[in-house]
């Protein structure tokens, strides 16, 4: 675990290969205004559940923890459309720092948004 040393304090930092992104990726439908209406709700959803959107259609959410996360899947699976197409997948902290970007900058919560528990925006 990596020491931080603040003005005011010293904490232990959770070590990356404990801490947990959820990466999600969904196609839904939106022919009909009935199903654009559901993937408004269902988009609304995943940004009040503190995703972050890092492309369309693909939204992470950082966990402390692997029991957090599998916790999180299922009360997930109870807020899902009944159509369209879901998939996630979670890595470690470590995993998702290894991520390429090969077009574009990392987005203004991936800048910010860390294992520190402390985020001064």
């Amino acid at each position: 675990m990596k020491t931080i040393l603040d003005y005011w304090c010293t904490r232990r930092m959770a070590s990356p290969y404990k801490i947990m992104r959820l990466l999600l990726f969904f196609d839904l439908p939106m022919t009909t205004k009935e199903e654009r209406r559901i993937y408004s709700k269902f988009r609304k959803y995943l940004i009040n559940n503190g995703f972050t959107m890092i492309q369309f259609s693909v939204y992470v959410k950082i966990f402390p923890n692997r029991i957090s996360l599998f916790q999180y899947i299922e009360t997930l699976k109870r807020n899902l459309p009944s159509r369209g197409s879901i998939r996630i997948m979670a890595v470690t902290n470590k995993q998702y720092e290894k991520m390429l970007i090969l077009v574009g900058d990392k987005t203004i919560q991936e800048e910010n948004i860390t294992e520190d528990p402390l985020v001064i925006l």
